[in-house]
């Protein structure tokens, strides 16, 4: 049930996730492609101005550059699940890195808008789709007991690098040019596929390590061990032949599981995400212009998202670690809303900054809650359909928040060339994300909590469910181990010593027989699986 034969040298499955190991390698790539897929379209808003001079344009077209950029990170997400479940995560990351870093080179080649929206948007969009949404598939495969904060690090890598590629890319502009800033901004989106490299399928070691499992059983039937083992080899053999013609054929897997949506806690975080990502990028998309236009100079217009992205690297690890504890990760769904909530109201009160130091002040709660929405929003998708049905998940809800993203900005951007005041923007946007919180945490409450309480109380039984996705792993390898053990145990291990049981083994066994017909088992020994013979026990070996 749930897994392969192990004499085949596959691994069953779940595999258990390590919670370690190799995972903290996959952990730093899954940093590196999350600072890039959600820092470049923010840094990105730098060249802004100068894209405006040159093409003749208003605000609104060039935000329509990260809107882009932020829809095909978002409605992508069906395609990458689809070429994620077929080809594996790490071919599909290899060919977003390349086609990510050629979209910023072609667009520093070109000559009018549309260009830069095809190329700058549309492909370099889809690059950091193919890299981003198999990156925390791969996160989830190798972390469980542990994966709040290993999305909480992952999440990180969002402020560090926005810090870095904004400051980057107006050195850049003032060096170069804005089309020497592209160029080599899509030589840096190279590195995605450096990290693409180190995604290891999670079942490759634990393959090789029953291959080796089997190695040694192999090698130790070529040792006699006497007539008796002999008939046990036999009769092993027509058990093993006999359940693999029970076997059914396997169903082949779902390219995209659809089946999520009959779970009520996914329809609820589907649609407080969708309103949420209606405000939630408009700050940072309009805080440098907001700042140029009150009067502050260029440099230090760039750095205020710097401020945020500093105070943000802090946020995302330390919310990780708060998500993780055992009483908080039961309700982190609650957690989650509380952090909307507060990036919300940090908007409505931050509108009316008018000098430099309102807004620092801004950008520091931002920042802070900011990093909380991004240390969570993945995590409660996880709490919520399991990593099982997560690489489904994960597609269809960015489906469904592309459409915000592709309303929210240039809604944003329109707004302001029309009536040239920043203040009804971060009002508006603080409303939709305190919206979003407010019905999250009562849809929850209300649908959720109470359902389960109307529910009858489950059976304490410990295998009929509650355990996490390690303990279901962990139990499947185990029992791999012992159906292997089981097959090889009684007539090949070295370490096993074949015992003849003497008179009062017999009276065991006839004891046995007489009362309910079934074979003697004492502690510590098992018998030889040759017709229940009592004549021959098996000492238990250990793994």
């Amino acid at each position: 049930m749930g897994r392969r034969d192990p004499e085949e040298g596959q691994l069953p499955a779940p595999v258990k996730p390590p919670d370690g190991g190799w995972g903290w390698i996959v952990l730093f790539g899954c940093f590196v492609i999350t600072g890039f897929s959600y820092a470049f379209p923010k840094a990105v808003s730098v060249y802004f101005k100068e894209l405006m001079k040159d093409f003749h344009v208003g605000y609104s077209d060039t935000a329509w550059i990260s809107s882009i950029m932020l829809a095909m990170l978002y409605g992508t997400g069906p395609v990458c699940s689809i070429m994620v479940n077929q080809f594996g995560c790490r071919p599909v990351m290899l060919i977003g890195g390349l086609l990510a870093s050629a979209g910023m080179i072609l667009a520093s080649f070109t000559t009018n808008i549309i260009e830069l929206y095809l190329t700058a948007g549309v492909l370099t969009g889809l690059g950091m789709a193919l890299n981003f949404q198999p990156s925390l598939i791969m996160l989830g495969t190798y972390f469980d007991k542990r994966r709040p904060l290993a999305n909480g690090l992952a999440a990180a890598g969002s402020p560090v690098f926005l810090s870095s590629l904004s400051p980057l890319g107006q050195v850049l502009l003032e060096k170069f040019g804005w089309r020497g800033g592209f160029l080599i901004m899509g030589g840096l989106l190279l590195n995605c596929c450096t990290c693409g490299a180190v995604m290891r399928p999670l079942d490759m070691g634990m393959k090789r390590k029953m291959e080796k499992t089997q190695d040694k059983y192999e090698a130790k039937e070529m040792l006699p061990i006497g007539g008796k083992s002999e008939e046990g080899i036999s009769t092993t053999d027509g058990t093993k032949k006999a359940k693999k013609a029970k076997k059914k054929p396997k169903k082949g897997k779902k390219l995209l599981d659809f089946s999520i949506f009959s779970n009520r806690g996914f329809i609820i975080y589907t649609i407080s995400k969708f309103i949420l990502v209606l405000g939630l990028f408009v700050p940072p998309i309009l805080l440098v212009n907001y700042a140029k236009d009150t009067g502050v100079p260029d440099t230090e217009a760039a750095f205020l998202l710097s401020i945020i992205g500093f105070i943000d690297i802090f946020a995302r690890p330390a919310c990780g670690m708060v998500a993780g504890l055992k009483w908080v990760r039961p309700h982190v769904a609650y957690l989650f809303s509380f952090s909307m909530l507060f990036n919300g109201l940090t908007d409505i009160c931050s509108a009316r900054a008018s000098n430099y130091t309102g807004l620092v002040i801004f950008c520091v709660f931002f920042g802070i809650s900011y990093g909380m929405v991004g240390a969570l929003q993945f995590e409660v998708l996880m709490a919520i359909v399991g990593s099982q049905k997560f690489s489904s998940a994960i597609g269809l809800v960015l489906l469904i928040e592309a459409f915000a993203v592709l309303i929210g900005p240039p809604s944003a951007g329109r707004l302001v060339d029309a009536l040239k005041n920043y203040e009804v923007i971060f009002y508006l946007a603080g409303s939709e994300v305190v919206l979003s919180a407010l019905f999250l945490a009562m849809a929850t409450y209300c649908c959720l909590n109470r359902g389960k309480k109307k529910e009858p109380p489950p059976d304490k039984n410990p295998s009929a469910g509650g355990g996490s996705d390690t303990e279901e792993a962990e139990s499947d390898v185990q029992e791999a181990e012992e159906h292997s053990s089981d097959n090889h145990q009684p007539a090949h291990s070295t370490d096993n010593t074949v015992v003849v049981a003497g008179e009062e083994a017999n009276h065991v066994a006839e004891e046995q027989s007489g009362e309910g017909g079934e074979c003697p088992e004492r502690d510590g020994e098992v018998l030889a699986r040759d017709g229940c013979n009592p004549d021959q026990t098996v000492e238990r070996d250990r793994f």
